[in-house]
């Protein structure tokens, strides 16, 4: 399989329904920052997270592929083919307890901090950023265009990146700077 196809030359896609549609769609810029949060967690990883949170990552980029997939699905024709595509109530649940177990780790938050701190923390803080931005795009698709879990899932998700940047920083001994 060759990884260029030449398809997509005229500035189109297909999305997973084989509807031709604009590479500026808003499902494919949707999916498309989505794809870039991936990237960001795939370099906070490189970066030196733990093993734990390394692992915890990677099933969030798993999770990423999922919530892409869907976004790219508008007649949900994937997801009864493919049980991998499911972001459920469950899946939201696991980054919750993750955020509760790491809370525990991390002194009360009094004010707001700036994001930095080591190298994995502050790409941590900017993958938050890029998820929220993810999320924006999501909600922008109309509530009958998408799974209302994706846009929960994003949202605990971003959650869950601040929660990581502040317990690995404090892991590493980096100090909060606050605002």
């Amino acid at each position: 399989m060759k990884i260029y196809t030449k398809t997509g030359d005229s500035g189109e896609t297909s999305l997973f329904d084989n509807t031709r549609v604009s590479k500026t769609d808003s499902r494919v810029d949707a999916y498309g920052e989505v794809d870039e949060l991936n990237a960001c967690l795939g370099a906070a990883r490189a970066a030196g997270v733990g093993s734990e949170l390394a692992a915890s990552l990677e099933s969030i980029q798993k999770d990423l592929f999922a919530v892409g997939a869907c976004l790219a699905d508008p007649s949900a024709r994937i997801a009864a083919r493919v049980t991998k595509t499911a972001i459920t109530a469950e899946t939201v649940e696991r980054l919750e307890q993750l955020i509760d177990r790491l809370e525990t780790e991390t002194p009360p938050l009094r004010s707001f901090i700036l994001p930095g701190g080591s190298r994995s923390g502050s790409l941590l803080h900017l993958a938050r950023t890029v998820c929220r931005r993810a999320e924006r795009r999501v909600i922008a698709l109309g509530t009958d265009a998408v799974d209302p879990v994706l846009v929960v899932y994003l949202n605990r998700l971003s959650d869950l990146l601040f929660v990581m940047a502040r317990a690995v920083n404090h892991r590493a001994g980096e100090p909060e700077v606050e605002w």
